[in-house]
């Protein structure tokens, strides 16, 4: 192949930019999309994460160093993917939020410092991202299906219904689903699809023994929690489907969920 194929060949590809590395969707999504043609980029606080260097050795995917609850890191990010991998068309939103010492927390319990934390990691940070996604993708220019990008943002089950000791997290999810709603409104009208993804269930990722886990719910059993692989499918596929039938909220649970 020549250089000027090479060229033209990348600079067709899409760019997937996903912020919140990590073992679970990121990761998976990250590999998914590289395996589907796509330059990659993840952005961590910390992406010296073994499953990220993991993912830049085998599928060439960037690794980005990002506060993504800090305005001008997520700006100097989005401008440092445009630079060294390409201008996104599909933008991953995949941060939970909550720091440890809010969990379980009543009303009364929750320390407020915590409670804003959690907000500023989980729903403010989703609007820096969109932010800077939507100014990027609104200069793409449509492709056949007259998509300028695709913005997506995972969620939980606290987007629908705020549980008993749990009211922090719940406000975080339900502010991230009027963001992503009002971004829906807002932008979908220009070629850019936006998607809200409530996942209702815990992730269990696979471990290095071939098991899939989930930090608190334990091992997973026969498909009692989300695969990370098949959400990626979803994400790609959200990405990929036509402007006729755009889906804006797709909730995701296992078969064995109770809702």
């Amino acid at each position: 192949m020549t250089q000027s194929s090479r060229d033209t060949q990348t600079s067709t590809q899409d760019v997937a930019l996903i912020v919140g590395g990590g073992p679970g969707i990121s990761s998976s999504c990250a590999r998914l999309f590289a395996e589907n043609g796509m330059r990659v980029a993840v952005a961590a606080r910390n992406p010296e994460k073994a499953v990220l260097e993991t993912l830049e050795k085998t599928h060439g995917v960037r690794r980005y160093a990002c506060d993504a609850s800090e305005p001008a890191a997520v700006a100097q990010l989005f401008e440092d993917v445009v630079q060294e991998v390409g201008t996104p068309r599909l933008v991953v939103h995949n941060i939970d939020g909550r720091v440890p010492g809010i969990f379980r927390k009543t009303v009364v319990e929750a320390d407020p410092v915590m409670v804003f934390e959690t907000l500023r990691n989980a729903a403010f940070s989703a609007f820096l991202v969109g932010q800077q996604a939507a100014r990027l993708m609104l200069g793409n220019e449509p492709d056949a299906n007259g998509a300028r990008g695709t913005i997506i943002f995972t969620n939980a089950s606290a987007a629908l219904k705020g549980f008993p000791s749990g009211g922090p997290f719940a406000m975080a999810c339900h502010a991230k689903s009027g963001l992503a709603q009002s971004m829906a409104r807002e932008l979908m009208p220009r070629g850019i699809h936006v998607a809200n993804v409530p996942i209702d269930a815990a992730i269990g990722w696979t471990q290095e023994d071939g098991t899939r886990a989930h930090r608190l719910a334990g091992t997973t059993v026969d498909d009692n929690m989300a695969d990370p692989a098949h959400i990626a499918e979803t994400y790609l596929q959200l990405h990929r489907q036509h402007r006729s039938t755009w889906a804006f909220e797709v909730v995701l649970r296992p078969w064995v969920e109770k809702w």
